[in-house]
């Protein structure tokens, strides 16, 4: 039985429709809750991949948020030993900024419902082929990762062309959310923090909008998720292959 690593932000972005299939496939779960305990510093040994979680804050927040480069180190060290990472959304762009590419406030959020659009290298990808072509994804953020040098870019959208990447075999960064079902899209709504966010960037998707396409698209969604992280589960205990990192850019 592998244990799998779980760094969450805050209570509102939890594993989703991923802590279930997890717990299937056989793999214990730790969680570090960073908001609970930001002093933690868990022993990455211990453990055979790690995910890293979205979250309202930002790389950029690293005075304020220690914690983050507490992750920061743990996302190298992982990598360094070759065993899986899976970054989502803010979980993305601190694996982007360990492997040296800049995250950067986006020109325009992303909210709601969007078309992800595989690159040529997304469509055969061990992990993110099941999003072959176009597909409807759900996204809540407002900063976005450039691919890293030598990443693999995986999928765009029309108005955030990094959208999904993988570096070395088993370490995959996702703009957009996977794990979301019906309750989980109706938290981050009721959410006053979520809602005050929604309403400061002033965009032009409102709830109503985005339930009527939940409606649409979640079932669809689901189904290619749970393919997508059944793939990712499967690098889990597998050989692992070290890798060399660039230099420290991110201290």
């Amino acid at each position: 039985m592998s244990r799998i690593l779980v760094f969450q932000h805050v209570a509102a972005e939890p594993l989703g429709t991923l802590d279930p299939l997890i717990r299937r496939r056989g793999h214990r779960i730790r969680f570090v809750n960073f908001d609970r305990d930001p002093g933690a510093a868990p022993n990455l040994e211990r453990y055979r991949g790690l995910i890293v979680l979205g979250g309202p804050m930002n790389v950029e927040d690293r005075a304020a948020r220690p914690h983050l480069t507490t992750e920061l180190r743990a996302i190298e060290s992982m990598l360094e030993q070759g065993k899986p990472v899976l970054g989502i959304c803010l979980g993305a762009q601190l694996l982007a900024h360990v492997l040296g590419a800049p995250v950067r406030k986006h020109h325009v959020p992303e909210i709601g419902w969007y078309p992800l659009h595989s690159t040529d290298a997304g469509r055969t990808d061990p992990v993110l082929a099941p999003l072959a072509g176009s597909a409807p994804v759900f996204q809540w953020h407002r900063y976005s990762f450039e691919i890293p040098h030598g990443a693999h870019h995986l999928a765009r959208t029309q108005t955030c062309e990094q959208q999904a990447f993988r570096w070395g075999d088993n370490a995959y960064g996702f703009q957009f959310h996977l794990e979301m079902d019906v309750p989980l899209i109706e938290r981050w709504l009721a959410n006053p923090a979520y809602r005050a966010e929604l309403a400061e960037l002033g965009h032009d998707t409102s709830e109503a909008a985005i339930r009527a396409l939940t409606a649409q698209h979640i079932a669809g969604m689901q189904q290619r998720a749970d393919a997508v992280f059944n793939n990712f589960l499967d690098l889990i205990g597998r050989p692992q292959r070290r890798y060399t990192l660039p230099s420290r850019e991110w201290v």
